[in-house]
């Protein structure tokens, strides 16, 4: 079986920035059939569970790599270093793994595919990727949420 990069709250892993995960059943299946790469990029990168929410301020995961966009958590503290960071990682962990899938959390300011929050704590979406799926897409990791 191909190696997938999974997001670990989505394989029963408390790691949420709530203490809580989100279970699928397809990431359990890859999990419990040893295909998956299970990653949490906002722990790896030295963020605690359960922690204040964040989101990205100024653009998207993109725009984070690039430096003109900050990760800001809900009492306006930076951790945009620990959202780049953990996504460097879970690259890394891909790469040796030889993952070219990703199965993310979904609306996630790290794993969002295709819409983030807004960075207004508002709970309105926009269009963009969150740090570590742009990193991943940008090194050719197909990258799908759930």
């Amino acid at each position: 079986m191909e190696p997938v990069v999974v997001s670990a709250c989505l394989t029963g892993v408390p790691c949420r920035y709530n203490g809580r995960a989100v279970e699928s059943e397809q990431a359990r299946s890859l999990a419990a059939e040893g295909g998956a790469v299970v990653f949490c990029p906002e722990v790896a990168g030295g963020l605690p569970t359960p922690r204040v929410p964040a989101e990205i301020v100024g653009g998207d995961g993109e725009d984070v790599l690039h430096g003109r966009a900050r990760v800001v958590d809900a009492t306006g503290a930076d951790c945009t270093a620990q959202f780049v960071d953990g996504a460097h990682q879970v690259l890394a962990a891909a790469s040796a793994a030889g993952a070219r899938r990703a199965l993310l959390m979904a609306r996630s300011p790290s794993c969002g595919c295709g819409q983030i929050y807004d960075g207004t704590f508002s709970g309105t979406l926009r269009p963009g990727d969150g740090v570590a799926a742009a990193l991943l897409r940008r090194n050719g990791i197909q990258v799908d949420t759930v």
